[in-house]
């Protein structure tokens, strides 16, 4: 199993906690019923050597705030490596994919409007029920995140210089 770290739980709300698969591990802080579907928070920890597929938001803009480890951005012709304390903003429509470091990644995740932590708690296995053999529903996974404005344009380890080819 993947090693995961503990996260932040919201007092409120402790049993939003998932599991994607064994890549991601998140806790919704704020959810977008807390904001009027301003925001959502989410505290998350990608594994080492984690990559999300190639994809863009139609709906929300991401926001990163890594706190320790490192994550590699590529999102359009950018390509950043955050490190604890570093900020980055993907904007709508920008194709972009996401990878952990060596010794994976914890970030909060902030959607505007809100949309992430939706997809995380339709899609994803709850933590209590999450074991070492939990894998990713990408076929529910993939439904939601479309319904939700996202689009899928690769698989995991495909960044967006490859759309050009």
């Amino acid at each position: 199993m993947s090693y995961f770290p503990s996260l932040s739980i919201n007092p409120e709300h402790p049993d939003r906690q998932y599991q994607l698969g064994q890549e991601l591990r998140v806790s919704v802080l704020t959810s977008a019923e807390e904001t009027d579907g301003r925001h959502d928070v989410v505290d998350s920890f990608m594994a080492a050597g984690g990559v999300t597929p190639l994809h863009a938001h139609t709906r929300y803009e991401e926001r990163l705030w890594v706190s320790s480890g490192s994550l590699t951005v590529w999102a359009g012709e950018e390509k950043v490596t955050l490190r604890s304390g570093d900020f980055y903003t993907i904007p709508l429509r920008v194709p972009h994919a996401i990878a952990a470091g060596a010794d994976g990644a914890r970030a909060l995740n902030i959607s505007t409007p809100a949309g992430f932590a939706e997809v995380i708690a339709r899609t994803a296995t709850p933590l209590h029920l999450a074991t070492d053999t939990t894998e990713l529903d990408a076929e529910l996974f993939g439904a939601v995140a479309e319904e939700m404005g996202d689009i899928l344009l690769g698989p995991p380890g495909t960044t967006p210089a490859e759309l050009k080819q």
